[in-house]
């Protein structure tokens, strides 16, 4: 009989109302303090057992050869429009423990989130430690 193991990127559980806020908080100011001027905003958002993070940045579309008819539209819409679509930069899975959760990058190449260990080397970690972990998105 094989010895029970515990998978950090299965089951869950929802997230309480009052722990939703102060998580927010969080990562906000984690965000803030090490990472000013390297996105427009970042977005906390919850969904039962999954907090998802995403941050907007600014677009990089040079003015010079810039096509209104390729694009349909002007270079200021263009860059309107880039800064209203998020970088995913992962999504958290809640177990309980407020300072252990299970971490998943979001893969452009296959369209989903895949889980992934934290910087610490381990499978959990905190949401700062997540934020930290899937910062190379901001570089």
């Amino acid at each position: 009989m094989a010895p029970w193991v515990s998978d950090p990127h299965s089951g869950g559980i929802n997230i309480p109302t009052r722990l939703k806020e102060p998580i927010k908080q969080r990562i906000l100011a984690y965000a803030a303090k090490h990472y000013a001027g390297k996105y427009n905003r970042i977005d906390v958002r919850f969904r039962g057992k999954f907090c998802y993070i995403d941050a907007y940045l600014e677009s990089e579309v040079p003015a010079k050869n810039f096509n209104e008819e390729v694009y349909g539209c002007t270079w200021e819409e263009r860059i309107e429009f880039l800064r209203s679509i998020p970088t995913h930069l992962c999504r958290l899975r809640y177990s309980g423990d407020a300072e252990k959760w299970a971490m998943a990058f979001y893969t452009y190449s296959n369209d989903k989130y895949e889980p992934c260990v934290f910087n610490n080397g381990t499978f959990k970690g905190t949401p700062e430690e997540a934020f930290e972990s899937s910062a190379m998105y901001l570089q």
